[in-house]
């Protein structure tokens, strides 16, 4: 066989190869999406249990108000000297960056609750520019907080209030922990922004 002949055979050789990879790709694909795993789907670490606290306005607040929302939370107290502060501020720079309209919710939940009583929340949200119908501050028993940080969100107890988690925890429609964030690093909140959108384009199941 001379060399332009056997150029000619490996050529069509790599070309049904080709074929053949595109196709057996194609096919992996389609059995993903027909089985409901998508390959860019965010994790899922946690659900978050049902829970009853009480928000800055003196209202009762729990998980049935967050039905049907994405949300972000975060662990703060008002008296801490400059963690919680500069993820307040952070927090307030999401709320900016979310469009008005959007479904997307923040809660801040002390970790002090002795201290942050409804009204000293509303003083702090105030002190943040929060908006009432977009981000929350929530306070209540001691033990229900610690249950909810550490069984909960996984993010560790608050027995120790300098000790507390410092991440932002991205949470979808069905109450599911799908991301944790250092509220500290921008490259971790544009992460944070995209993933909300990734969240907001998965079907409410």
């Amino acid at each position: 066989m001379s060399i332009r002949n056997q150029l000619l055979a490996a050529s069509i050789s790599l070309f049904i190869c080709s074929l053949a990879g595109f196709a057996w790709l194609n096919f992996e694909l389609k059995e993903r999406t027909s089985a409901g795993q998508d390959a860019f789907a965010l994790p899922v670490y946690a659900v978050v249990p049902s829970f009853s606290l009480t928000e800055q306005s003196g209202t009762a607040f729990g998980l049935a108000d967050l039905e049907g929302k994405v949300w972000i939370a975060d662990f703060i107290f008002t008296t801490c000297p400059r963690p919680c502060p500069r993820m307040s501020a952070r927090m307030a720079e999401l709320q900016r960056a979310l469009p008005d309209l959007s479904p997307v919710r923040l809660v801040s939940i002390t970790v002090d609750p002795e201290t942050d009583t409804p009204e000293v929340l509303s003083q702090y949200a105030d002190r943040f520019q929060a908006r009432k119908d977009r981000w929350y501050f929530l306070t209540g028993d001691k033990a229900a907080i610690h249950h909810l940080a550490k069984d909960g969100f996984l993010v560790g107890g608050v027995e120790d209030v300098m000790a507390h988690s410092t991440r932002f925890i991205l949470v979808d429609r069905r109450a599911r922990v799908r991301g944790y964030y250092d509220s500290n690093e921008e490259e971790s909140l544009k992460k944070l922004l995209a993933d909300v959108k990734k969240i907001l384009q998965e079907k409410a199941a």
